[in-house]
């Protein structure tokens, strides 16, 4: 996992192909570590992953859960078969905002004010 500041955002990266029961678990834990600490903007970098199974969208809602609704969590550069996950499953939908980029993510959420 990758992990950068910008501001007041977290970007984090995976950098496995793979986001699934074997490793979705270290997202999660990372996450909640970081709100613990007091973050609570963040950008989920996947341009890396190329896979995601139920654990991995499991874990991602987890991670919103965890916000509680007191931030923000975006995600950023999408494979086409994450994002037709995404698609699939509607969390496309009111659930996660989607960027072609983590640029484009972060000038959204300085726009909010994040």
């Amino acid at each position: 996992m990758e992990e950068r500041m910008m501001g007041k955002t977290t970007i984090l990266r995976p950098v496995e192909e793979r986001v699934d029961a074997a490793n979705s678990g270290l997202l999660k834990s990372r996450f909640v570590d970081m709100v613990n600490d007091g973050h609570r903007s963040f950008i989920i970098d996947l341009s890396a992953v190329d896979f995601m199974d139920s654990t991995g969208l499991a874990a991602l809602m987890s991670c919103l859960k965890t916000l509680g609704g007191e931030g923000d969590i975006v995600l950023a550069s999408l494979s086409v078969k994450v994002r037709k996950l995404f698609t699939l499953t509607r969390l496309d939908q009111g659930v996660f905002r989607i960027f072609a980029s983590t640029e484009e993510a972060l000038a959204a959420l300085n726009e909010k004010g994040s």
